[in-house]
């Protein structure tokens, strides 16, 4: 349908706010010498012309023939740009826009932009409802853009996308379908800057051998399909594995699939470099090397099997060796595609002292081994360790780190300037050029979470502050699929020179995504901007709700939740069964950052517009997840319940706060279920999909099961320390796994209450621990198809807990 005269002007005048030229951001001759490197590296035109069709033809097959795509150096100068105009005196058939840009990726972008501002469109992940694309106005109808043309230019040069761990969060259980359709997403939002780092263990295989290294000895060495990141990063070795012969060459064919699109469509991908990470039967190939084992990463009983990796010496020789046979091996298998490399050395791995002439040395030698094997080399090092071991990187060592190579030949990511950036308290990283980055989630936890202010101006402060050294924008959450007006607004950042407006941005991003104007859906997307996405208090988001990660101590276990004194500051309400009540800052529990009965009013907003725009799969999951997340921080509160209704000594109520709790896992899991992106099912098949042989489909679906329950070893009566950390409310998990870990715990409490006895922990822990491991090592099937009316439900579960 076409859009809307009104809005069309509307969107307009929205978009002419942000378009105002403002100072380019500084960069070193280093960084411009890249860029010009980079540009060398391309693929010609006509191939990134070629790609950026073929994306078109995949996401709007019915208008190949109403766009002309051209690339060019000249569209904007010297800035990477986007240029949108009319194609004049075109015939009924033919082209009517033509979108110009310095590459293919470019291109893409200019082509979304016009999608999202004249014809209304939203792209978005399959698993968060997938595009919307049926505003678009049929071939030869298309809105044309003001007479002189539209020019969009990159602040910045670079937009980043991907935390080191997303690809064992997220892209682990993928095949090439699934990449070419998040590539094809990572161009439509501008991203040029990529990690690519799949396949690598396939490289350090033939790497190694060169060493003298066995099959044997790597068998102990690589993790897991589903812990392959921290293997890489040294954190554990063997978890998860081992991997087969098919598993790695199957990844090594995959990665060079992604590598070939990613620079046919202009991106430059940053691999992955040594990181002094060495199989344990290194100390026995050169006993004279510098090798150290490393402490405990989280295991909980520092089993060798898995425990204590042993890392080379950056100061040894050998380390440069080593790094260097990767760089060219690397370069042999994929060609001269790139010229930044990943090496995140010290992440979570302290050096083995805080000297800056020492720490200077390290760095220095990290880099050599990178340059030697490519002389254009530029290092990219996650800035999280300034983040998570503040102690211990004070501005002597962060100095001593970021000028160990030479200015320019690093690039630091601000990995959490979202909440906390480091640009601010180390003057611009020293001088060093640094990526300005929204973390946002963790474990690939499903939340509703976001601080939209916070990225609609964090990166136009940073980038405009003085003596700036910002380069780019980036994306580095631990998992992707969820929250997607986050990640909308966030892409839409590495192409703002001005602060977006936020709140006429979600009137227009309501519009899109559910592809008509709705003002109840209007009026709910300005409650969730200033309650759910307007955090704002420091802390950083990780599902902690009681239902996905249960507390794993006993009812007087130092549980400041349990305390006599009333933790809550009740509302003034209209009575329901279950009232909403406001927990107190101070005392700990699951984040909470809003106020739950505004968040309940959005909901209400949600369900009356339902009858409208029901039909919307955008829709859909927006309302399950929004009605799962009212419930969800519901079932905190009945849990804190129990807890009272045990001190007290109150069996009844003990009883029925329990059953309440219990009631609402099995309705969230009923929710969950009725829309197929919330599914345990989809996961699980997806892994034991890209099995070739029995014995790896046994694997990769206790790789699967794994990582999102314990994660990590247990013993008999200790969970592991990262049990829960990677939860997901899917249904069929919360009704497999969450619900009976409740009802036993529950079923021990009573028991206590009744007995007079102490809480017999020990004895719950035993029982749900062989539970767990049983329920990982399962081969039970889930569906993999949503079940029942997603709105029908959502009113049902309203009516029940908040009518």
């Amino acid at each position: 349908m076409a859009i809307s005269l009104p809005l069309l002007l509307l969107l307009s005048s929205f978009l002419l706010l942000f378009l105002l030229p403002v100072r380019s951001s500084p960069s070193s001759d280093a960084m411009e010498e890249l860029l010009r490197r980079v540009e060398s590296q391309r693929s010609p035109t006509s191939v990134q012309e070629a790609a950026a069709k073929a994306l078109l033809e995949r996401l709007l097959p019915s208008h190949v023939s109403s766009f002309s795509f051209k690339i060019g150096k000249d569209v904007c100068g010297a800035s990477s740009c986007f240029r949108i105009s009319n194609i004049k005196n075109s015939s009924s058939n033919g082209p009517e826009i033509m979108i110009e840009g310095t590459t293919a990726v470019e291109v893409a972008a200019g082509f979304h932009w016009y999608l999202k501002y004249w014809c209304g469109v939203h792209v978005s992940w399959d698993k968060t409802g997938g595009s919307q694309v049926g505003s678009v106005p049929r071939p030869g109808s298309l809105p044309p853009v003001e007479d002189e043309g539209i020019n969009i230019k990159r602040p910045v040069p670079w937009n980043y996308y991907q935390n080191v761990v997303t690809s064992s969060y997220s892209f682990v259980w993928w095949d090439w379908k699934r990449w070419e359709r998040e590539i094809d997403w990572m161009a439509l939002q501008g991203i040029n800057l990529p990690l690519a780092f799949t396949g690598q263990e396939a490289i350090w295989k033939k790497v190694f051998k060169d060493f003298n290294v066995s099959s044997e000895d790597l068998s102990n060495f690589f993790g897991g399909p589903a812990f392959l990141a921290w293997a890489r990063m040294g954190n554990l070795h063997g978890w998860g594995g081992p991997l087969s012969e098919d598993w790695l060459d199957q990844q090594l064919i995959l990665q060079k699939q992604i590598l070939t699109r990613m620079i046919q469509l202009g991106m430059t991908p940053v691999l992955p470099s040594f990181s002094g990470n060495v199989p344990a039967a290194f100390k026995d190939l050169f006993p004279s090397a510098s090798i150290a084992r490393l402490g405990d990463w989280n295991t909980v009983s520092g089993d060798p099997r898995w425990c204590c990796t042993y890392l080379l010496d950056p100061s040894d020789s050998l380390f440069v060796e080593v790094g260097e046979a990767f760089i060219k091996q690397q370069i042999k298998e994929y060609g001269d595609i790139t010229d930044i490399y990943n090496c995140d050395t010290f992440n979570e791995n302290s050096p083995p002292t805080n000297d800056p002439a020492y720490i200077s040395s390290l760095g220095a030698a990290v880099y050599e081994a990178m340059s030697k094997g490519d002389n254009n080399a530029v290092w990219l090092m996650q800035g999280w360790l300034f983040s998570s071991d503040a102690t211990f990187w004070k501005p002597a060592q962060m100095k001593a780190l970021l000028h160990s190579v030479p200015i320019g030949k690093m690039i630091v990511l601000d990995l959490f300037a979202d909440v906390k950036p480091i640009w601010k308290k180390s003057s611009q990283f020293y001088g060093v050029p640094y990526v300005w980055c929204m973390l946002h989630n963790f474990g690939g936890n499903i939340e509703m979470y976001g601080i939209l202010d916070a990225i609609s101006s964090g990166p136009i402060d940073a980038r405009v502050s003085k003596n700036s050294t910002m380069v780019g924008v980036g994306m580095c959450m631990e998992g992707i699929e969820h929250n997607p007006v986050v990640y909308e607004l966030m892409s839409e950042m590495a192409f703002r020179s001005q602060r977006v407006l936020v709140e006429g941005w979600l009137k227009s991003y309501s519009y899109r995504r559910y592809g008509q104007a709705n003002t109840k859906m209007e009026e709910a997307w300005k409650i969730l901007y200033s309650t759910i996405y307007n955090c704002t208090d420091g802390i950083a988001d990780h599902n902690k709700d009681f239902i996905v990660e249960f507390p794993d101590y006993g009812p007087y276990f130092g549980s400041p939740q349990i305390s006599k004194e009333d933790p809550f500051h009740k509302l003034h309400v209209k009575k329901r069964r279950f009232a909403f009540r406001e927990i107190d800052s101070d005392r700990p529990h699951p984040h909470l950052w809003y106020s739950t009965e505004e968040v309940i009013g959005a909901l209400k907003l949600f369900l009356d517009a339902g009858n409208d725009i029901s039909g919307s799969h955008t829709y859909r999951y927006d309302l399950v997840d929004l009605t799962r997340q009212v419930l969800s921080k519901l079932a905190n509160e009945v849990y804190l319940d129990v807890m009272k209704a045990y001190k007290k000594n109150d069996a009844d109520g003990l009883l029925i706060q329990s059953q309440k709790f219990l009631e609402l896992i099995e309705d969230i899991d009923t929710l969950l279920g009725s829309d197929d992106n919330f599914l345990l099912g989809t996961w699980l098949e997806s892994a034991k999909a890209l099995a070739l042989s029995e014995k790896d489909r046994k694997l990769f679906e206790w790789n699967a099961r794994t990582q999102i329950t314990m994660w990590y070893d247990t013993t008999k009566v200790n969970q592991s320390k990262l049990h829960d950390y990677a939860n997901k409310f899917w249904s069929g998990l919360l009704k497999s796994y969450y619900l009976p870990r409740a009802s036993m715990y529950f079923s021990y409490l009573s028991t206590s209450l009744k007995k007079n006895t102490n809480f017999p922990l020990e004895t719950w822990r035993r029982e749900w621990i062989s539970y767990s491991n049983s329920w990982q090592a399962g081969q039970e099937l889930y569906t993999v198809k949503a079940k029942g009316n997603a709105l029908a439900i959502a009113k049902t579960l309203f009516s029940k807990y908040m009518g």
